[in-house]
């Protein structure tokens, strides 16, 4: 893997890991109340799939398990339609997909 495929697949580690510590104790009712944990989501979620963009063809094919094209269409749908985002889907986002998508990443041999 290059390396700079490692520093991207890195950063998506990273926000990832923000992201399931920033839901920590948390609900989803909070996401109405709490805009600053709204925008953190939307901001880490952001991250990964900007991150993902970036990782090269061959980068993605050594870990073909990874949802690579619905992660970027996340990524997408939060940058490109900001005015309309969906609580719930970010929510179910961050609580089912990023757990099986932190695994995923972390069991990539990155690196030095």
């Amino acid at each position: 893997m290059r390396v700079e495929d490692g520093v991207r697949i890195r950063h998506m580690i990273d926000a990832a890991e923000s992201a399931l510590r920033f839901i920590n104790g948390r609900q989803r009712a909070d996401l109405e109340q709490d805009e600053m944990l709204s925008f953190a989501l939307v901001r880490a979620v952001e991250v990964i799939g900007e991150a993902a963009s970036k990782v090269t063809a061959e980068g993605r094919a050594e870990v073909p398990d990874v949802p690579w094209a619905a992660v970027t269409g996340m990524r997408n749908r939060l940058i490109h339609a900001y005015f309309d985002i969906n609580l719930d889907i970010l929510w179910a986002t961050v609580e089912q997909a990023l757990p099986r998508l932190l695994k995923q990443l972390k069991s990539v041999r990155l690196p030095e």
